[in-house]
């Protein structure tokens, strides 16, 4: 009976561990999935890191014209692919070719101020009359330039002293940025490209990351997707359209006032005009400089015109442009500027802002999702401290009895 009996075989030692697998999982299937597809998406960000610029552009200027694309779908009749290439169209027609005139003329002027700064590095150089008639100031500034700027190798040793750089190497830097405009050129491609899928598959992605934020963020995700579009809107047009027409403006001011490189101080004016104050500083300090070099009228000239231009857009103009559900603060607005120029370069100034801006959002959001919740709370105990007078009256002979 004994040897009639079915052995169970026996398990087989291996190297790594038994033969049977186990009947449980160790990590949870979901949660393998989630993981694998994070790091999925960290490894994309890794290896195509090169394209994230051009794409993170692509979707600020589409979240930014983005209403003035529907009007043109709509004039088309809904085709996405003719209203793609029309948009792409106007934007290289009226926004990217006036730019890069612009800054191939301000880059040719920067190379000439270049060339002075190399120059009076080489000889000395004395200090310009117009510094030496301020008043107040100009004795001061006076010394300095001598001191600095006075004996050969001056800038050099100043800027040395501030950037640990010599002032060769910063020439050099200034003609491979200029020399480097098939980079810019491929980014620009790049963009464009993102840009034209942007606009012809932007609803469809964006329905299929409403899905996904919907199963993630269940409870905030409907006012979080609603907030991120038109916050990412008003803030590029707050900040890039008018310190874009800015710029302009007051370009055109500086050439009409005969002010030297009117296109790099206006290129220059319409960065400044990114930040809180940066324009109105601008202009004055140039019309200061036409007053010093003896243009009194035509610094005065300027410095009004300036400051008609910058009360028209702020009280007419920013006011509609600068729609939406928040108004960045000036600290995020700086934070944003100054992060995003480090980290990102030119792209920074719009990219930074509109980060900060949607942290600020979000962070509004979670406040107002507490102050919901706080709400019912006072209301019932003003309804039972500031109740009307019959309940006190009635409440006060029950208090009696009690005692009584």
């Amino acid at each position: 009976m004994k040897e009639s009996k079915i052995q169970k075989p026996e398990r087989q030692q291996r190297l790594f561990g038994l033969s049977t697998p186990l009947r449980a999982a160790v990590i949870p299937p979901l949660s393998a999935a989630r993981w694998l597809l994070v790091l999925i998406v960290a490894a994309g960000v890794y290896f195509f890191h090169g394209f994230l610029f051009p794409v993170l552009a692509a979707l600020v200027i589409a979240f930014a014209s983005w209403p003035l694309y529907r009007r043109l779908l709509a004039g088309v009749g809904g085709n996405r692919t003719i209203a793609a290439t029309l948009a792409i169209l106007f934007i290289l027609t009226f926004l990217v070719v006036p730019i890069a005139l612009a800054g191939t003329y301000a880059i040719n002027e920067v190379r000439e101020w270049v060339g002075w700064a190399i120059e009076t590095n080489r000889h000395g150089a004395v200090t310009p009359q117009w510094i030496t008639t301020l008043p107040v100031v100009g004795e001061w500034l006076n010394e300095q330039w001598a001191d600095n700027f006075g004996h050969p190798g001056g800038i050099g040793e100043l800027i040395q002293l501030v950037s640990g750089a010599n002032i060769g190497s910063i020439y050099r830097g200034v003609l491979a940025a200029g020399g480097s405009a098939f980079g810019l050129l491929l980014t620009l491609l790049f963009m464009m490209i993102a840009l034209f899928f942007a606009y012809r598959d932007g609803e469809h992605f964006a329905g299929q990351i409403d899905r996904l934020g919907e199963r993630i963020l269940p409870t905030r995700w409907e006012r979080i997707s609603r907030v991120v579009p038109a916050t990412i809107s008003s803030t590029v047009t707050g900040m890039t359209v008018i310190a874009i027409g800015e710029g302009l403006v007051l370009g055109i001011a500086y050439w009409l006032a005969g002010v030297p490189s009117p296109v790099t101080l206006g290129a220059l004016t319409g960065v400044m005009a990114l930040i809180p104050g940066g324009a109105p500083l601008s202009f004055t300090l140039v019309s200061i400089y036409l007053a010093a070099s003896g243009s009194p009228m035509a610094g005065l000239a300027l410095f009004i015109w300036g400051a008609v231009e910058l009360f028209i857009v702020d009280k007419t103009l920013r006011p509609k442009l600068v729609g939406g559900p928040i108004k960045l603060p000036f600290l995020p607005t700086f934070f944003g500027l100054i992060g995003g120029v480090k980290t990102m370069g030119f792209l920074g100034l719009f990219i930074g802002p509109v980060l900060m801006a949607l942290l600020v959002a979000i962070w509004r959001e979670w406040l107002r999702e507490v102050e919901l919740a706080e709400d019912p709370v006072p209301d019932s105990v003003a309804e039972i401290e500031g109740g009307p007078p019959q309940i006190e009256i009635v409440a006060g002979p029950a208090k009696k009895s009690q005692a009584g």
